[in-house]
């Protein structure tokens, strides 16, 4: 199964079911991943720093395409509620401006 590391968080890699996003991976793996907007692609709350294995990830969405437009989303980023993971391993970090002040993460290196 697809795998995704986030480098930031104190946890094992999460599984990516076939078909899931990665935001309902981390939720159903306990993690705490903000989404301002329920998951329907209208904010950038939950964007994930994409280290490695971007090649991996499904194509971006029409709302990634806008938010890269519009200077809200970097070309190292992916909304995690848009995207999947078909295949692979994908290694990420959940990026300063979007972490919880609840959730302790690791020291933030790039």
């Amino acid at each position: 199964m697809p795998t995704l590391t986030v480098q930031n968080l104190p946890a094992a890699p999460v599984s990516v079911p076939p078909g899931a996003t990665l935001l309902a991976a981390l939720q159903a793996a306990g993690h705490d991943w903000m989404h301002a907007c329920g998951a329907k692609g209208r904010c950038t709350t939950c964007r994930l720093h994409v280290l490695h294995g971007a090649d991996l990830l499904t194509p971006h969405s029409d709302a990634e395409l806008r938010y890269r437009a519009l200077g809200r989303l970097l070309p190292t980023e992916r909304l995690t509620c848009q995207t999947r993971l078909p295949a692979g391993d994908v290694i990420g970090r959940v990026p300063e401006p979007v972490q919880f002040p609840h959730v302790t993460y690791l020291n933030d290196q790039p």
